[in-house]
């Protein structure tokens, strides 16, 4: 990841040790994606065996990490990152 982004400059990470709270938003997707997976092949299947539940979970959750790991730095980062929008910025920037 860079230290900071080239076109406006701020910092991706405004302080030590600042995206320790993504890892909680990071475990809230994996327990959304738990929760809709193991409802929807409930609903779907009909209630497969437990070997189901888990080889599709465990799939899905491996294919979504990388996601869920970047959105969850992002929203971070939105949130409590102190970023604003400076127009003028952006214009010297030509976006």
């Amino acid at each position: 990841m860079y230290d900071a982004c080239a076109v406006c400059e701020q910092t991706f990470e405004p302080e030590p040790g600042f995206y320790y709270g993504a890892m909680y938003l990071s475990f809230g997707f994996a327990v959304a994606i738990f929760a809709v997976v193991g409802l929807t092949l409930n609903y779907l299947a009909g209630d497969p065996d437990t070997w189901v539940y888990v080889v599709v979970i465990f799939v899905l959750s491996l294919l979504t990490t990388p996601l869920a790991f970047r959105y969850s730095r992002a929203m971070m980062l939105y949130f409590f990152g102190g970023a604003r929008y400076d127009p003028k910025r952006a214009a010297r920037a030509g976006h």
